[in-house]
């Protein structure tokens, strides 16, 4: 038995606690400073208030504040928040973790530089190392995984990619349940970059609404130009047409609020009105990772690290969320 620390109380941390408890681990889970109505919950009531069902016997909630108490001993540490909330979790950890443990992290994305793209599990440890001489083993979860699917205990199919296999298969093995089958790989850079671009492509095949055709023909450019972006990284084909590339564009395009958005734009909205209007105070996290790095994949264009019009979809989905104008799709260039 382990002790399994989750930073993030959040639907997706939270929902975690499952597989952790049914293998028989100790969960201590703990609140961001935006998570105070869900850890009140659960300690009244043990019942999540998002996830609308209760959490396992045996979970062990912290507010923000107990952070420290909440990491002391842990054996493993997963962290649960969504990507904008990556430096809460760093902060948390340089200032908490005082000893090295194994870090998963369900926090997906890529950290932009001027003119290169980062995998955030290589932010996280660099931040960390950085700031307290600590080299953590890090490692990155990527596939489809619904929340409140996960904590039905559905099965549900994952990867944790982490460059030494060997930790890779060990968390594998301390995860995997009845329903819940993580596998092991070594491609963080490919599994990252599905995991952050899987949510701003969605986004092209909303707008696609009910016309199923355009929203095929949308997808397979998607995982077209997410081959292109996860091989220029240095990422592997077999992500992105595995569980963390396909997998996850999939299920991320049957809901949720980054094909929500699509929607919106699909009916004559741009960006900005959409977010000030029927989607306000949402967190659309495609549209946040464009934003992001719209500027370091200008960049890499321009500096030939992509082949000149290989990214058709990803640049009319950068001009109509950075120049907020309807997204105009440039069908010609597709699939050559």
């Amino acid at each position: 038995m382990s002790t399994v620390a989750i930073l993030g109380a959040g639907v997706m941390g939270s929902a975690m606690s499952f597989p952790v408890c049914d293998r028989g681990h100790r969960v201590r889970l703990i609140g961001t400073h935006l998570d105070g109505a869900i850890i009140d919950s659960l300690q009244a009531s043990g019942t999540h208030p998002k996830l609308n069902t209760a959490l396992p016997e045996g979970v062990e909630s912290f507010d923000h504040k107990d952070i420290g108490e909440a990491l002391r001993d842990a054996d493993i540490v997963i962290l649960g928040v969504s990507s904008v909330g990556a430096g809460w979790a760093i902060d948390g950890l340089s200032e908490n973790l005082k000893a090295p443990a194994p870090v998963v992290m369900l926090t997906k994305g890529l950290y932009a530089e001027p003119a290169r793209l980062t995998a955030l599990p290589e932010r996280v440890k660099a931040e960390v190392k950085r700031r307290t001489g600590m080299v953590l083993e890090i490692a990155g979860v990527g596939g489809p995984c619904i929340a409140a699917e996960l904590a039905a205990r559905h099965h549900t199919g994952t990867v944790i990619a982490a460059h030494d296999f060997d930790l890779a298969k060990r968390l594998c093995a301390m995860l995997e349940t009845s329903y819940y089958h993580p596998r092991p790989t070594t491609d963080v850079i490919g599994v990252e970059a599905c995991a952050a671009f899987k949510n701003f492509f969605a986004i092209a095949v909303g707008w696609a609404g009910k016309n199923h055709n355009a929203a095929a023909n949308i997808f397979n450019q998607a995982i077209i130009e997410m081959m292109t972006i996860a091989r220029t990284l240095g990422g592997e084909d077999a992500s992105v047409w595995g569980m963390a590339g396909a997998g996850d564009l999939y299920v991320t395009c049957l809901a949720g609020r980054n094909s929500r958005l699509g929607g919106h734009l699909g009916q004559g909205l741009t960006y900005r009105q959409a977010i000030n209007g029927p989607m306000r105070g949402e967190t659309i996290e495609g549209a946040d990772l464009g934003l992001a790095t719209a500027m370091t994949l200008q960049a890499m264009m321009t500096e030939g690290k992509f082949a000149r019009g290989a990214l058709p979809l990803t640049q009319a989905l950068l001009a109509a969320l950075t120049e907020d104008k309807p997204l105009e799709l440039q069908w010609a260039d597709f699939h050559r």
